[in-house]
């Protein structure tokens, strides 16, 4: 089909059908597409399947606006991540395309998962825009996934009424099948579908560390960015209870019981609405399941085998990722109650931990506990169980302060280091200053370089060493970016007795 006179909007024409997009208001090399359907909407009777084909279509189709938020109740507006509301519908699989490459190149592509602890966020926050890194040399997608009891909701008819009985890893399966949409679309974008990387950041990098572990994702990716998440730590199970929680399987049940739905049937007549906020209100919690099939055994254990898909990862964690996650809202009151809350959680290894941690500075060891816990443990670890693979891994840590951080006490906060990433510091809070557009730089050099190439590099900055058991390198991004060895050393050795524990107690 011909373009119209006068029309120079971007087209593309991938095999799923013709689209038209539109130039970037940031760089008009960049071409943008959105809202494209790489699933058939999840309604009806499709709510809790595996996502299905979409559609094609003839003629062209307009790309030119996001598609709705998957189904999630927006963070409250006191809350540090509140975004005013988008519409937000069960019609929710939809990703964007961001290419400054013609259809006869062969660009590494850089898929984005969203983090909102598998409860919020979509692929259009601003933050989020592939301009930037389009601009240097990658094809950028960003997806939405199902979220919250529509993509993480286990109950024994759905296990039944299973192939492979299983149940609750939708938005797992979501994201593979917008993998697959890339390696057979991507092409006609200037992507390479044979140099993929899948890049995501808390609840995006959990996701990501699921796809590591998930057999039906092998092929689908080539490269691993984790920001801030992995999932080593002890995960809940389809059909039994673990330190993580009950089983999957009872968790929905009880759900249903709560809101008075007699089957399954019945929940999925119900309105979309509805079930969200009866999911809300019963305080139903969510996140990938072990359950068999998407996920086939506890991450650790895979990856302690070497059954992790063989591909290079780069991970990191921030200094004070605690500070707009609540870790400090109820501090102990002094030195003894901060120890009984230590003795309460960990038991006889309490000791340790509080040598690591101590009492003597409650505020510091509250965030600096929840920090390694949460987040660095697992990132750290995964880097060591890299090896089971012989794939390269990449270590950071993030101790930059974001515009006004310093001020109000936030320091590296979670999330902050995503801005510096996309190369999109104009989207900072506060007055962000020339350096922070020169770590922009700096950092989405070294990402792209990554997804190109397999090892981090940005012009005129620090060689980015392999982390290693002999030498645990790793790259400090602050008001310089700086090489180290070592990184926290008598944390992880406390953190893996903590972890063994638990993962006695899930075999025992």
């Amino acid at each position: 089909m011909a373009q119209p006179p006068g029309d120079e909007r971007p087209r593309v024409s991938p095999p799923q059908g013709r689209l038209i997009g539109e130039r970037s208001d940031r760089d008009q090399r960049v071409a943008v597409y959105k809202g494209i359907p790489y699933a058939a909407p999840p309604v009806g009777q499709r709510r809790w399947q595996p996502p299905q084909a979409p559609a094609s279509w003839s003629g062209e189709r307009e790309a030119d606006s996001f598609g709705p938020n998957c189904m999630q109740q927006s963070y409250p507006e006191g809350s540090f991540f509140y975004r005013p509301a988008r519409l937000s519908s069960e019609d929710c699989l939809y990703l964007n395309v961001w290419s400054k490459a013609s259809a006869d190149e062969r660009k590494p592509v850089m898929v984005w998962i969203h983090g909102g602890a598998l409860t919020r966020g979509s692929g259009a926050i601003s933050t989020y825009d592939g301009t930037e890194l389009a601009a240097k040399g990658a094809v950028v997608v960003t997806l939405n996934y199902r979220l919250g009891v529509f993509g993480y909701f286990a109950h024994p008819e759905l296990v039944a009424e299973s192939p492979n009985f299983s149940a609750g890893n939708y938005g797992i399966l979501d994201q593979i099948a917008a993998l697959q949409w890339v390696q057979d679309n991507i092409a006609a974008f200037g992507g390479d579908p044979d140099n993929v990387t899948i890049f995501g950041e808390s609840a995006g990098a959990w996701s990501v560390n699921f796809l590591t572990a998930s057999p039906l994702a092998q092929g689908l990716f080539h490269k691993v960015i984790a920001q801030s998440g992995a999932r080593l730590d002890t995960r809940v199970e389809l059909d039994r209870q673990t330190s993580a929680g009950p089983s999957a399987i009872s968790a929905g049940q009880e759900l249903a019981s709560v809101i008075g739905a007699a089957d399954l049937a019945e929940l999925r007549a119900m309105p979309a609405e509805q079930l969200l906020n009866a999911s809300q209100s019963a305080g139903f919690r969510t996140d990938g399941i072990v359950d068999g099939w998407v996920i086939p055994d506890q991450l650790y254990s895979l990856f302690s085998r070497g059954q992790q898909h063989p591909v290079p990862v780069m991970l990191g964690f921030n200094s004070d990722e605690g500070t707009t996650l609540g870790a400090a809202a109820n501090l102990p009151a002094n030195e003894a109650e901060y120890q009984a809350r230590m003795r309460a959680v960990y038991g006889e290894l309490a000791e340790l931990v509080m040598d690591v941690y101590p009492a003597d500075n409650i505020r510091r060891s509250v965030l600096d506990s929840f920090r390694d816990t949460t987040f660095g443990w697992n990132m750290v670890t995964w880097a060591n169980l890299t090896r089971h693979v012989n794939q390269p891994a990449y270590l950071y840590f993030f101790t930059h302060h974001p515009p006004g951080a310093t001020e109000s006490g936030l320091g590296a906060y979670h999330a902050s280091e995503i801005a510096y990433t996309f190369n999109n510091a104009h989207t900072l809070r506060g007055d962000t200053s020339a350096f922070d557009y020169r770590l922009a730089d700096i950092m989405s050099d070294y990402w792209v370089s990554f997804a190109r190439t397999g090892k981090p590099v940005s012009p005129g900055q620090p060689a980015w060493q392999p982390y290693s058991n002999a030498a645990r390198h790793y790259l400090q991004f602050d008001k310089e970016v700086s090489a180290g060895q070592n990184l926290l050393p008598d944390n992880w050795a406390v953190l893996d007795r903590v972890m063994d524990r638990r993962r006695q107690s899930v075999s025992d």
